[in-house]
């Protein structure tokens, strides 16, 4: 597969992971300020986050969120007990995303900022205060965690 290429010009895809602790708390990362060392097609500059990012060629979508949870906060989240929540599109006109969201509510490992040049914190928030400036996948998954459904185009 190493000689495979995606396709200019297709829909690409995203990965996320809500972390849900024992409290109820989801995990949220406040994206820098920076739009360049924030990087995002999406332009989720200063904004929450949940951890997540693009998926890797020839990676399946829940290694993919698996992948950029540990990358990015040190958890590893367990595999087999990690599901699917949410499917979203995010169109714009310069890119579009497909975002595969999962829920992921049993974790290991010490939360740290492994990326502080992206992310600059990791913040535990109730499910009834989260931050006004959401990134929009981000948003929409908790839309469709508390709506009990998997896909919304809104």
């Amino acid at each position: 597969m190493e000689n495979l290429k995606p396709l200019a010009g297709q829909a690409k895809v995203g990965v996320g992971m809500m972390v849900l602790n024992n409290k109820g708390e989801v995990l949220l990362g406040h994206r820098i300020d920076d739009p360049i060392k924030a990087s995002s097609d999406l332009h989720g500059e200063g904004c929450w986050t949940f951890p997540g990012g693009k998926l890797e060629f020839g990676e399946t979508i829940i290694d993919g969120a698996i992948r950029e949870l540990k990358e990015e906060t040190n958890l590893t989240a367990d595999k087999s007990k990690t599901i699917l929540l949410s499917i979203t599109d995010e169109i714009r006109p310069d890119t579009h995303y497909v975002t595969a969201g999962f829920l992921c509510k049993d974790f290991t490992g010490e939360l740290k900022a492994m990326e502080p040049e992206e992310i600059s914190e990791w913040k535990w928030y109730n499910l009834d205060s989260l931050p006004h400036n959401m990134f929009l996948p981000s948003a929409k998954m908790i839309k469709n965690y508390l709506l009990k459904q998997i896909y919304t185009d809104k």
